[in-house]
């Protein structure tokens, strides 16, 4: 062997003349910053818990011990004591090294299976004729039965979907017109007021037979005039009975002509409310 073929193999020198660090025979493990780590640091921490892994998570003694019985088949009303109370306090034993406060609840019902376990060993009281023995573990079966109807039955609501989980509450914001907006008066009601004003009319009747030529666009125009300037006028204050029914007949067919041709407007608070009559515009 040369000497030249006898001396540690070592990286090429990269372009831009940062050197890299001499290896002989050995692959990185790691690259940080993005350099080669060929070794391990000996100032790094790593926590205690920072690679503990929970494979399975339970919400309680009661759910620890029906995970216990559910996955290896046992009928829940013949629980096998000393089995499931071996797999119970190796579980125990296993959260108690981690969090002390955690494994309370649990290491009371572990005292509990061991009482049921240690009550199965003795001899059964003494009963009456025709009774059967009390069953020590009948109380924890009980227990186990309402707590697995509870958790099917939440798990069958957490299907349902959920306000603020599955879906949100739609709002639609609508602005509102400053100008009030009223309704339109029905034609029964016009033709009740209409009435009404017929029959003050012949109160004030003087049966005098007279002919009278009246002309319609002529008080087309005295509405009108008579609106100018006001904001709204009573339909009844439009028409004078001392006039006669004549003239109130031409009065009412002047209000049609200007309603249809949209230069005024009959309006109506709310139902059988007082009827008004307003312009449609505002004079110059």
């Amino acid at each position: 062997m040369s000497a030249e073929s006898a001396k540690p193999h070592t990286l090429p020198e990269p372009a831009g003349g940062l050197a890299m660090p001499e290896v002989v025979d050995q692959v990185a493990l790691a690259r940080l910053y993005g350099e080669p780590l060929f070794a391990m640091p000996t100032d790094l921490y790593i926590p205690p818990d920072a690679l503990e892994v929970f494979l399975e998570a339970f919400e309680g003694p009661l759910d620890l011990l029906l995970y216990l019985i559910r996955k290896q088949n046992f009928n829940i009303l013949d629980i096998p004591m000393a089995g499931v109370t071996r797999q119970y306090l190796s579980y125990v034993d296993e959260i108690r090294q981690r969090n002390l406060e955690l494994a309370a609840e649990y290491l009371l019902m572990a005292a509990m299976l061991i009482e049921i376990k240690s009550r199965m060993l003795l001899p059964p009281k003494k009963v009456a004729e025709g009774e059967e023995a009390e069953d020590p573990r009948a109380e924890l079966v009980r227990r186990l039965l309402e707590y697995e109807q509870m958790k099917l039955a939440s798990m069958q609501l957490n299907v349902i979907p959920q306000y603020g989980r599955d879906f949100l509450q739609a709002q639609v914001y609508i602005e509102q017109s400053l100008q009030p907006r009223f309704p339109d008066v029905s034609m029964d009601e016009l033709q009740a007021a209409w009435r009404d004003i017929l029959k003050r009319a012949n109160l004030v009747q003087h049966h005098k037979i007279s002919r009278e030529e009246l002309s319609v666009r002529e008080h087309m125009t005295l509405v009108l005039k008579h609106l100018q300037g006001r904001k709204f006028v009573e339909f009844e204050n439009l028409f004078d009975p001392s006039l006669g029914t004549p003239v109130l007949v031409v009065t009412f067919i002047a209000l049609l002509e200007l309603a249809k041709e949209t230069l005024i407007e009959i309006t109506q608070a709310e139902a059988f409310a007082p009827i008004y009559v307003r312009l449609a515009y505002t004079p110059n």
